[in-house]
């Protein structure tokens, strides 16, 4: 028996796709040789084990200055790289809390950047719990993140089936015992929760 449906947020409840975002502001190629040279999404990890959101971002920019300004977006526009919402995700979300059941998150998110994020999508508040890495000092796919989880709801194993786009962190969930699924659409989501019996197929629709 499912006792709770652990949701991700980035690329599965609103997308999170910062690549795309620079490539409608500069050529591609350019693009691809920032990447290269600047560990953008390790410095994001920092922010998501709760470094302080603007000033990583912006001493990561003093560093390379042929890079400063498109360094800097990342802070400025940040709710650009993350959109849009995925709706059908949200009408799962939406429709397990309706029947009652208990609905958490668990996200690789910075602090301020999660509070940034609850204004623009406002059902990121609507969690029974959330667990946010920036809170927490840890990410995922850190056993330790997982732990916490337990500890905290009091749940582990096969009573919590979690959802996640990347595999590592599926991966982690299965060694432990939870019930998994690897998202890679809102689709296939919907039918696993018919298939654990948490929703109909009209309501998941």
């Amino acid at each position: 028996m499912v006792d709770a449906v652990i949701f991700d947020i980035g690329n599965v409840l609103i997308e999170w796709q910062p690549e795309r975002h620079y490539d409608t502001l500069m050529p591609r190629a350019d693009r691809e040789a920032m990447f290269a040279e600047v560990d953008l999404h390790g410095m994001n990890d920092i922010i998501d084990r709760g470094g302080p959101f603007r000033e990583t971002i912006y001493d990561r920019a003093k560093r390379y200055p042929r890079w400063s300004h498109w360094i800097r977006l990342w802070h400025d526009d940040w709710i650009q790289m993350a959109t849009p919402e995925i709706p059908h995700s949200v009408r799962l979300m939406k429709a397990l809390r309706a029947k009652g059941v208990p609905v958490f998150s668990l996200t690789n998110f910075g602090i301020a950047s999660f509070d940034y994020a609850t204004g623009f999508y406002p059902f990121l508040r609507d969690f029974d719990r959330a667990y946010v890495s920036g809170h927490m000092g840890v990410t995922k796919p850190d056993p330790k993140i997982y732990e916490m989880v337990e500890a905290d709801s009091g749940l582990s194993g096969a009573q919590i089936l979690f959802t996640d786009d990347r595999a590592d962190n599926i991966a982690t969930a299965h060694i432990r015992g939870w019930k998994t699924h690897l998202f890679e659409g809102p689709e296939g989501w919907a039918t696993r929760l018919v298939a654990e019996g948490l929703l109909s197929e009209t309501e998941a629709a």
